[in-house]
């Protein structure tokens, strides 16, 4: 089978947003500055935390990851839309598309788990504070932190492994602007079985597990802090994690709205707009909810003012 496939084809089209002019232009007025803010917030927002040692915290060594993550992520797929923009139709080389494919599978899970471990560190925060600092010690965030990225990128390979080995029969138009696995999946002439029944379970353990996981936090929380007397005490600890709440929520929410439907739902033109949410404007939305909700985040943007005036 990959002999038939690398005679058969050498790359796809990306079709993009190029059979709906009238999107196209929207896209090109939003996407552009959107992608833009995206990078630059999130590297100011990452610099801002590492430069100030009050941020050297926990929650901010965890943020620093995800804003990192969603500099990578938005590279990695709207580099091809920024490209068909400026063209009708993008092509993409086949080895190129499969990179693209993996990069951002591998970042999807690690946003996963990143989130995971925001939630455990609030869920600690707010339950045990006492015990905060010996539960969530420099060893055991780096730890975390690692997992997560490790786990993200090992759990793609077997997905990867059978998109690659697919025979696609000569057809190249990706209805999509990057390598989306429901529309390359959707071009093969293969039999997909096993990898749909592989693409599920992995589903099921690596993207619902977690949320479970972090949804009974954030249930666990929020009882806590229902229970919290003073008002000051729950206004602050509603503001910190409604904030990481809002992220999980738009995540998951557009994650499952896409991924998680039945085959017979398939849209190609919904998946698109939802695509756009989390890889160009929930990325860009990321830096600006931490930064409005979070006191600390305002007191050291406003060290930095200051140092500049």
């Amino acid at each position: 089978m990959g002999e038939e496939n690398k005679t058969l084809i050498t790359g796809f089209i990306l079709l993009g947003f190029s059979r709906h002019s009238h999107q196209q232009l929207l896209i090109s007025v939003v996407i552009l500055p959107a992608f833009l803010i995206s990078v630059l917030g999130n590297l100011g927002f990452l610099t801002l935390m590492c430069s100030d040692h009050h941020l050297h915290k926990p929650m901010y060594f965890f943020l620093s990851n995800l804003s990192f993550l969603d500099i990578c992520n938005t590279s990695v797929t709207l580099s091809t839309l920024l490209e068909s923009i400026l063209k009708e139709k993008t092509f993409i080389s086949f080895s190129l598309c499969m990179t693209q494919l993996y990069f951002f599978l591998s970042f999807i899970g690690i946003e996963f788990y990143l989130l995971t471990a925001m939630a455990y560190d609030r869920y600690v925060a707010i339950i045990n504070p006492l015990r905060y600092p010996l539960i969530m010690n420099k060893s055991i965030c780096i730890l975390l932190m690692a997992a997560s990225w490790i786990t993200g990128f090992l759990e793609q390979i077997p997905v990867e492994f059978f998109i690659s080995q697919f025979s696609y029969c000569g057809i190249k138009n990706i209805n999509h602007f990057f390598c989306d696995p429901n529309a390359i999946i959707k071009l093969s002439c293969s039999d997909t079985h096993i990898l749909e029944t592989l693409i599920l379970n992995e589903g099921v353990f690596f993207a619902f597990f977690p949320f479970i996981l972090t949804l009974s936090s954030y249930i666990s929380i929020i009882k806590a802090i229902l229970k919290i007397r003073s008002s000051e005490g729950r206004h602050k600890a509603f503001s910190t994690c409604s904030s990481h709440l809002t992220v999980v929520i738009v995540f998951y929410g557009t994650l499952m709205s896409i991924y998680m439907r039945p085959s017979s739902m398939y849209s190609p033109d919904l998946d698109k707009l939802f695509s756009l949410l989390y890889t160009a404007l929930t990325p860009m939305l990321n830096p600006i909810i931490y930064s409005l909700r979070n006191q600390e985040v305002k007191i050291a943007l406003r060290k930095v003012r200051n140092r500049k005036q």
